[in-house]
């Protein structure tokens, strides 16, 4: 109960969303990406309305979104995003696009590395 968490099973926290965390918050969120990572869709869910801080931090929770897909496989991250509201798949779907967008280099695109996800999404 020392301290916070920077990985959480090889998925990273990015510095500005770690740095801008108290340890109540950063323990909720390894609950959450460790849930997510188990087929929690209710932690999905929480997951995408976890709150950033805004701007680096942000953008750093969509690079730990990008990183839960590539972990489980497009297919069972599928199952999970069917249970989520609208708004829900919205926000996943701007999580997604700034964490690939700044999480890799070179910068990689919703539509060429989660067709079906995107297409999920975009419904």
């Amino acid at each position: 109960m020392c301290c916070k968490q920077n990985e959480v099973d090889r998925i990273k926290i990015g510095q500005d969303l770690y740095a801008g965390q108290s340890l109540e918050q950063n323990k909720k969120l390894t609950r959450l990406i460790t849930r997510t990572l188990n087929k929690d869709s209710t932690a999905l869910s929480e997951l995408t309305e976890f709150w950033c801080g805004g701007g680096a931090g942000c953008y750093d929770l969509g690079i730990i979104t990008s990183q839960i897909v590539y972990k489980m496989g497009e297919s069972e991250f599928i199952t999970l995003v069917t249970e989520l509201k609208y708004n829900q798949k919205q926000s996943l779907k701007g999580l997604l696009y700034a964490g690939l967008e700044y999480g890799y280099e070179p910068d990689k695109k919703i539509e060429i590395e989660f067709p079906n996800l995107n297409k999920l999404l975009t419904k």
